[in-house]
């Protein structure tokens, strides 16, 4: 189900919005994030990196669930982001997904933030604008 909004792409069971401030890409998911819909993250999270925003700032407020293939793909963006000389922060995680960082231990690899207004306005190192 498209929600037919700009920067917005869907497949059921999961949404994702991307949006920029400063020099950070938001990337907002809503719903499951799994095997089925990890791609519709995934996508949105490499373009960012390919058009140079390399501080990424997924807000996980409306995610409801994440497994491992879910986990993966926030890995491998931050991988992304780290050769760009950026990195990945997560806002606002439910419990039940910061239960699944916890229990693998993703937590100590990423910046975790209570909220998106704090993960945007912690200053980061190395992260620059985008050229345009």
């Amino acid at each position: 189900m498209d929600r037919g909004m700009p920067g917005s792409t869907s497949q059921g069971r999961l949404t994702v919005e991307v949006r920029h401030e400063g020099i950070s890409a938001v990337v907002t998911p809503e719903g499951e994030l799994d095997h089925h819909t990890a791609e519709l993250l995934r996508e949105p999270l490499e373009r960012s990196v390919e058009e140079g925003y390399n501080r990424l700032v997924v807000d996980c407020s409306r995610l409801e669930f994440c497994d491992s293939t879910g986990l993966n793909v926030l890995l491998g963006a931050r991988l992304k982001a780290e050769e760009a000389d950026g990195g990945v922060h997560l806002a606002g995680m439910l419990p039940v997904v910061a239960r699944v960082f916890e229990i693998t231990g993703a937590s100590a690899v990423f910046t975790v933030h209570d909220t998106l207004e704090s993960a945007l306005r912690t200053p980061s190192g190395t992260e620059q604008q985008p050229d345009s």
